[in-house]
C-alpha cells in the first residue's frame, strides 16, 4: 500500500523508458551471437536485484561486482551493436537534414517526384545489370557523411540515370571496380573503396562486393545495392543486414521509405 502511496507519474515514466530501451536493445541484437548475451546479462541482473530484496548481502555483493566490472567487457562485446544504436539514435527525423526540411516547407512535392523517379531508375539498372550477370555496388548516402569512402574514389557529379549507371559498372569500363556513391540523386563517386566486413554470419557464398556492403552500412546510416555477378540476384542492405523483399516493386517502396 506504501507502494501505491509513494508511486509518482515520473516512475510510470522511468519504467516505459527503460522498457522502451530493452525491446531496441533486443530488436538490435535479435538474430545475432550476442542475443544468447544479451539474454545472459537480464538474467544475472534480475537474480542480482533478487539477491538485494531478500538481503543475501555475500551473493548480491559478488553480482554487483560482476554488473560493475563487466561493463567495460561488454562495450567490446557488443562493440558493433551498440554502434548500430548510436546510428539509430542519430539518425531520426529529427535529426535529418532533409526530413526536418520536409516538415516545415511548404513546396515538396516536385523534389519528391524527382526522388522518386530516381530510386525506379536505379532498381531499374540494378535489374538490367542483373539480367547480364554484371556486378555492381551502389551505395546510397542517408545522414552520415561519405566523404573517407568518396575520397578513396574518383570523385564526379553526375546525374543519376539508368544509363549512366550500366555504362559505369560496364564489364570493359575503367570505372566498374569499387562502388558508385550516390549524394542527394548525384553520383559523386565512383571506384570507392569501402571498409570490408569481418562479421564471420555473412553466407560463404557472397563475396567482397555483399561483405563491402555490410561493412559500409555498418559503420554508417547508408544503404546499400548490391548486383551479383555470378547469379544477377539483387539484395539490398541496411544497417549491416540484408533486407528481405519479395518482388522489384517491393524493393522499390522499401528504398523510398528509407530515403524519405
Amino acid at each position: 500500500m506504501d507502494i501505491l502511496e509513494n508511486f509518482r507519474i515520473l516512475d510510470l515514466v522511468d519504467i516505459l523508458l527503460v522498457a522502451t530501451l530493452l525491446y531496441y536493445l533486443y530488436k538490435l541484437v535479435k538474430g545475432t551471437v550476442a542475443i544468447n548475451i544479451f539474454l545472459g546479462i537480464c538474467i544475472v541482473w534480475v537474480i542480482w536485484k533478487i539477491t538485494q530484496l531478500l538481503q543475501m548481502e555475500m551473493l548480491s555483493t559478488i553480482l554487483g561486482q560482476f554488473i560493475g566490472a563487466g561493463m567495460f567487457a561488454l562495450i567490446v562485446v557488443f562493440q558493433q551493436e551498440i554502434r548500430k544504436f548510436l546510428l539509430m539514435i542519430g539518425s531520426t527525423n529529427i535529426g535529418r537534414k532533409s526530413g526536418f526540411l520536409k516538415h516545415i516547407k511548404f513546396l515538396q512535392d516536385e523534389a519528391k517526384d524527382s526522388s522518386n523517379t530516381k530510386v525506379e531508375e536505379i532498381i531499374e539498372a540494378c535489374e538490367k545489370m542483373g539480367s547480364d550477370n554484371t556486378g555492381a555496388l551502389i551505395v546510397i548516402q542517408r545522414t552520415t557523411n561519405l566523404d573517407f569512402v568518396k575520397n578513396t574514389g574518383d570523385r564526379m557529379s553526375l546525374e543519376v540515370n539508368k544509363p549512366i549507371l550500366q555504362s559505369i559498372f560496364f564489364k570493359n569500363s575503367t570505372l566498374h571496380d569499387g562502388a558508385v556513391i550516390i549524394e542527394e540523386n548525384k553520383i559523386t563517386a565512383t571506384r570507392a573503396i569501402l571498409p570490408v566486413s569481418n562479421e564471420r554470419n555473412i553466407p560463404l557464398r557472397f563475396g567482397l562486393r555483399h561483405r563491402a556492403a555490410v561493412g559500409i552500412t555498418e559503420k554508417t546510416d547508408a544503404v546499400a545495392l548490391v548486383v551479383s555477378e555470378e547469379t544477377g540476384a539483387i539484395s539490398y542492405l541496411k544497417d549491416g543486414e540484408f533486407v528481405l523483399f519479395k518482388s522489384t516493386q517491393e524493393l522499390i517502396e522499401i528504398l523510398r521509405k528509407d530515403l524519405s
